[in-house]
């Protein structure tokens, strides 16, 4: 049993999609139709630079989820490896739950790109720049990042927003509550808390105006059905009801992306294998989560060949 897994952001590097862009016309035909629907030429952004406005949670957004389709759509139609047929469900990574739904035909692919740009403008919008932060904590599991957030926040936000792997935990917050729990990591046994190079402080309360803003876009282009279920950040469960899926999403912009207990639910469920599309950031996360599952990241067209060979 396989599930199909789909990166978040801070996978974006300058380049991205290039190669495959270069190799196939599936791959053009996404990267063009997500440039029509943002009318931007966001696929330039991508191959050429410059990072700095590509790391742009705008930008990142609907960049990274325009790739990781790019690269089912050849997986897909140059070689014949169609995800309906293979994968037992999806999952993302926080923006990758949109690729995700995405892939399984619950939005259409210029609707994904128009959420997500939306989405990353509402974050940005949410919290004046330098009020918020987050910080990777290093050598933290769940119970001692919490006890540190909530040591740290002496009464501002300080909270766990991604709960990745048993190694690393995320926090995010008011600036000064991310900087005290940095100072404060290794009485609490962590290894060390780096900050993020992140322009808002996602999945955290601070983010409730995004919220609110998400909720009105997926009233407008709500998910239809899928083809494959999901398992949801929020709930770490499955989800196969399209208006629960667009509930979770509202939620999701304020909610910890549960991402360690997802791997393990999908485990639990019978899966084995973990394919990542259009990154090599979840399957080492996979890899300390589910030690006996194979991973698979797929970037390039070698990738996607060597895949295809054993699995056509």
């Amino acid at each position: 049993m396989t599930a199909f897994i789909f990166p978040g952001q801070g996978s974006q590097k300058v380049g991205m999609g290039v190669e495959l862009a270069e190799a196939s016309a599936h791959a053009r035909e996404v990267f063009e139709e997500v440039d029509d629907a943002l009318n931007q030429k966001l696929s330039a952004l991508m191959k050429d630079g410059p990072e700095s406005e590509l790391t742009l949670t705008s930008n990142a957004q609907p960049a990274i989820m325009a790739n990781s389709i790019a690269t089912l759509r050849v997986l897909e139609k140059e070689f014949g490896v169609v995800l309906a047929d293979k994968a037992t469900c999806v999952a993302g990574h926080s923006l990758g739950e949109y690729s995700a739904l995405c892939a399984a035909g619950a939005f259409g692919l210029s609707e994904t790109a128009k959420l997500l740009r939306l989405r990353g403008i509402a974050m940005q919008d949410a919290v004046p720049i330098g009020v918020g932060a987050m910080a990777a904590l290093l050598g933290a599991d769940i119970e001692k990042a919490t006890a540190l957030a909530e040591a740290a926040a002496e009464g501002q936000v300080c909270e766990v927003a991604n709960d990745n792997d048993p190694t690393q935990v995320v926090i995010s917050g008011h600036a000064e509550a991310i900087d005290r729990a940095i100072e404060m990591a290794k009485e609490h046994g962590i290894k060390r808390g780096i900050k993020l190079p992140v322009s808002a402080p996602f999945h955290c309360s601070l983010m409730e105006p995004a919220a609110q803003r998400m909720k009105i876009a997926l009233a407008d282009t709500a998910p239809g059905s899928f083809t494959v279920p999901l398992f949801a950040n929020v709930t770490a469960a499955r989800v196969t009801d399209p208006a629960e899926e667009q509930a979770l999403l509202v939620d999701q912009v304020t909610g910890r992306v549960r991402w360690r207990e997802s791997v393990l639910a999908m485990q639990e469920a019978g899966v084995e294998r973990f394919v990542e599309l259009g990154g090599k950031v979840l399957g080492p996360m996979v890899g300390r989560i589910a030690k006996e599952a194979t991973t698979v990241s797929l970037v390039t067209m070698e990738d996607l060949e060597n895949f295809a060979k054993e699995n056509g």
